[in-house]
């Protein structure tokens, strides 16, 4: 009789370090599965705002963190003149730039065509 409990206990020791390996294999595919379709695009897109926020221009269309849209009217540094109304400037700092609004060609043919109306 106490060989058989030998024999059991020796299979059952066996098995659990194969299932320890395969649980090690299991949680190593879902990071994998996690960086490659969650922490990656989300580098990538900030580094593309990154560049977008050091690229900034005079005359360059943007969104501010509080929700403001405004036009920049200068750059020093990383302040920011902002034209939110005519007449009207303030200065931000330039990390507080949500948005680099693009215009399209379709838009200033709105815009245009707003005008004639």
């Amino acid at each position: 009789m106490l060989i058989s409990d030998a024999f059991a206990q020796d299979v059952a020791t066996a098995s659990a370090g194969a299932s320890v390996a395969a649980n090690l294999i299991q949680i190593l595919l879902i990071f994998l599965v996690f960086y490659w379709l969650l922490i990656r695009p989300q580098q990538k897109k900030m580094k593309q705002h990154e560049m977008e926020i050091k690229a900034l221009k005079v005359g360059d269309k943007v969104l501010t963190a509080g929700g403001i849209y405004a036009v920049v009217n200068g750059v020093k540094d990383d302040d920011l003149t902002l034209e939110i109304a005519k007449g009207v400037e303030v200065t931000a700092h330039r990390y507080t730039i949500r948005e680099v609004i693009k215009e399209t060609k379709s838009d200033d043919k709105k815009s245009k065509n707003k005008g004639k109306k």
